[in-house]
């Protein structure tokens, strides 16, 4: 099994960053290039320009090794179709930025329904024919609440939440992808420990198609994931929390994401209550720009905070298992 995980990781790395050059070369010949907000930093608008979509050669560097390893069982494919219909949404965004030349994409009444519609799919694999029981595991004191018909909405919120979490932190080269390997890596773990080995080949496809990316993503970046790969990232790690049980843990194994998500939250309710930022800009990793980090610092730091998340969180479950 181990075997089959690292040949699924190892044979979507080598698949991205094969195609990678290729593809950079065909987005730039279209001129598919980012479009930069003007309210954002401004060392971010020479970043104008890059090629944008590189979500598209995650995806596909998922596909091919996990559509070919795969025995098709319903928890895997599960957490598979959620990704990859959440990559379709990003998809459609970036294509009508691409399109229209601005930094706004689909409507966020459509991006609304959408994320319902994956999120009654999810439910339905995994309540229907994946046959979990609709419990919330609280693994921190080994109790679990059923919440019974709130199950659906237990699983909008997780997908809804992580997504739009992964899509903020999308903010600087590297950021995402490398943070969504880092929480992926503990679902490959968590996965292999309670036997799930489908869903550890496919995180293994997750993780590898990451790192092959972040040979093109990393400062200064050649490429960009865009809405494509942020979504379906997020797509994929709440897939992997639903399947897994871990939908609260998750707050946990991807504390940075939660953090890049609170960070704006907290933003908008000061300035709309008092008329005053909390932060220079949010994201907080914005902030930080403002503060006259260096990117590559920031990244980083950023990095070593997902592990320490990570790993906090894969250690909790380890031993909420008895192992």
């Amino acid at each position: 099994m181990l075997g089959r995980i690292l040949f699924g990781g190892t044979t979507a790395l080598l698949i991205c960053i094969f195609l990678s050059p290729k593809f950079i070369e065909f987005l730039r010949k279209r001129e598919f290039g980012q479009h930069i907000r003007e309210d954002g930093p401004a060392g971010h608008l020479e970043k104008a320009g890059t090629p944008t979509m590189g979500g598209v050669l995650i995806f596909l560097s998922v596909s091919v090794p996990f559509l070919i390893l795969s025995n098709y069982e319903w928890p895997a494919l599960g957490v598979f179709l959620a990704a990859i219909a959440c990559a379709l949404l990003g998809f459609a965004d970036d294509y009508i930025k691409l399109v229209r030349r601005r930094s706004l994409g689909l409507r966020a009444r459509t991006k609304l329904l959408v994320t319902i519609a994956i999120s009654i799919g999810l439910w339905y694999i995994a309540h229907e024919e994946a046959h979990l029981p609709s419990y919330l595991f609280l693994r921190f004191v080994d109790y679990h609440i059923d919440v019974g018909p709130l199950y659906p909405v237990l699983i909008y919120l997780v997908l809804a939440g992580t997504t739009s979490a992964v899509n903020l932190t999308d903010g600087l080269d590297g950021l995402a992808a490398g943070c969504a390997a880092i929480v992926l890596l503990a679902f490959i773990g968590i996965t292999f420990i309670s036997g799930e080995f489908e869903l550890a080949m496919l995180a293994g496809c997750l993780v590898g198609a990451c790192i092959g990316f972040l040979w093109f993503n990393a400062f200064p970046a050649t490429i960009f994931m865009g809405d494509t790969g942020s979504l379906g990232l997020g797509g994929a790690i709440a897939g992997l929390a639903v399947f897994t049980k871990t939908e609260v843990l998750l707050i946990l194994l991807g504390g940075i994401f939660v953090i890049e998500a609170l960070s704006v939250v907290i933003q908008v309710i000061s300035f709309q209550t008092t008329r005053r930022r909390v932060f220079l800009m949010a994201p907080i990793h914005h902030h930080f720009e403002l503060k006259a980090w260096s990117e590559t610092k920031i990244i980083l730091r950023f990095w070593i905070v997902a592990s320490l998340f990570a790993a906090i969180g894969f250690t909790i479950y380890r031993q909420s298992r008895g192992v």
